[in-house]
């Protein structure tokens, strides 16, 4: 029977190499991308629907998402929720005495998530991509989930509707006398509202908006690097022309 699980799941793309159970598993990589508007656009909406219930962004501002290409009306008609300023930051929607009672601590602001939780496993997007789609049922744990990415995890897996239900699949590997859980890949249990193709790519997009709001100006940074660049380059040239020239009856 596990052996044909795990084909199914093989097949599927939802095994992955073996990794011990308990350690936290190597991060896939994120394919997220702030150059894609549409993506961006559609990991806010994530964010504001699911995230920020829990979660602030104290440090952006809602106005600011018009440089992903939404109109400030847009911004009022679907996504003003905790708020009705536009200018307002984005403050998650539950109480913070009650976030502490609940979950033992306030949840933290996820501004700059996508920067702090880089490390030599990978990006921050890696890490953020990995994680939210690494959620397991765990009756033993007091939100009743738990994580590979981050195990004992103190939250729930706020996404859970989408994705669904999955257990991992673990097989006891035994190496010098010692009997080690690998993990092997998912077992659906229940389905959600996406395949696991859409739920992958609606957290790609959730986690590319991440990585966006950490550095808003990262890619306008980028294209005026460029065009340094090239100045820079342009300008050599004729600097060693000019050189060039003037010394050319020199001897």
């Amino acid at each position: 029977m596990y052996s044909l699980i795990l084909s199914v799941a093989m097949a599927l793309g939802l095994a992955g190499p073996a990794r011990a159970a308990g350690e936290g598993i190597s991060w896939d990589k994120a394919p997220a991308s702030t150059n894609d508007l549409a993506a961006l656009q559609h990991g806010a909406k994530l964010f504001v629907n699911y995230c920020l219930n829990c979660h602030s962004a104290a440090f952006m501002r809602y106005n600011r998402l018009t440089d992903i290409g939404l109109s400030e009306q847009q911004i009022k008609d679907y996504l003003l929720f905790a708020t009705d300023r536009v200018g307002d930051t984005m403050k998650a929607s539950i109480d913070p005495r009650h976030a502490k009672e609940w979950f033992g601590a306030n949840p933290p602001d996820l501004t700059l998530i996508a920067r702090s939780r880089s490390s030599h496993g990978g990006t921050g997007a890696d890490y953020l991509y990995t994680f939210l789609r690494t959620f397991y049922p765990d009756a033993t744990k007091p939100t009743g989930w738990n994580n590979l990415a981050f195990p004992n995890v103190g939250m729930p897996h706020a996404l859970w509707e989408l994705q669904g239900k999955r257990e991992p699949i673990f097989e006891t590997v035994s190496s010098h006398g010692h009997d080690t859980q690998v993990f092997r890949g998912w077992k659906q249990v229940t389905p959600g509202t996406m395949s696991p193709r859409e739920y992958d790519e609606a957290v790609g997009h959730l986690v590319a908006y991440l990585q966006w709001m950490a550095e808003p100006a990262q890619n306008t940074r980028v294209r005026v690097g460029v065009w340094v660049l090239l100045f820079l380059g342009f300008f050599t040239f004729l600097a060693w022309r000019l050189n060039a020239a003037f010394w050319k009856n020199v001897r």
